[in-house]
């Protein structure tokens, strides 16, 4: 199984990082590729890069079976369009990971999607890996807004 781990490209979030290297202390026959923006930790048992640049994180977005992060739009996105299940760690605000809890809110919107798994806490994240590691596949949400959508914005606009 290989794993890709994404923090986003604004900011470190080491207690992400910091729980998925712990689980990768002991974890067997997965690959992982850790992608840790500008931090300081040094991962032990997760290769890692602060940056990718895109086609690089196209690639490592393709490439894995199961998808690893923040609970930014973006993230969450392009794991649904790849049809890749996907594991987020929603920063907190309380915590000084980000400025307001919008990625909480964003999390409990996306939990009711297939393939979007959420971690409450970093003690849920083993848990929540060991059952991703039997789940590789997600339904694929396609790159344009449903017909339905699309209507209703354009008869708000319209009105």
């Amino acid at each position: 199984m290989k794993i890709f781990v994404t923090v986003g490209a604004q900011m470190p979030f080491d207690r992400l990082i910091e729980a998925v290297d712990a689980w990768a202390a002991d974890a067997e026959g997965v690959e992982v590729l850790a992608q840790i923006g500008d931090s300081e930790l040094k991962p032990a048992h997760l290769p890692h890069t602060r940056f990718l640049e895109p086609p690089d994180f196209d690639r490592a977005y393709d490439e894995a079976d199961v998808v690893v992060g923040h609970a930014g739009i973006g993230t969450l996105f392009a794991a649904l369009e790849r049809g890749k299940p996907i594991l987020v760690l929603p920063r907190e605000a309380a915590r000084r990971e980000t400025r307001n809890d919008h990625q909480i809110a964003t999390a409990k919107a996306f939990a009711r999607f297939p393939g979007v798994h959420v971690a409450w806490n970093a003690a849920e994240l083993p848990a929540k890996l060991a059952t991703l590691s039997r789940s590789r596949t997600s339904p694929q949400l396609g790159p344009f807004a449903s017909g339905p959508l699309v209507e209703r914005i354009s008869a708000f606009i319209d009105s």
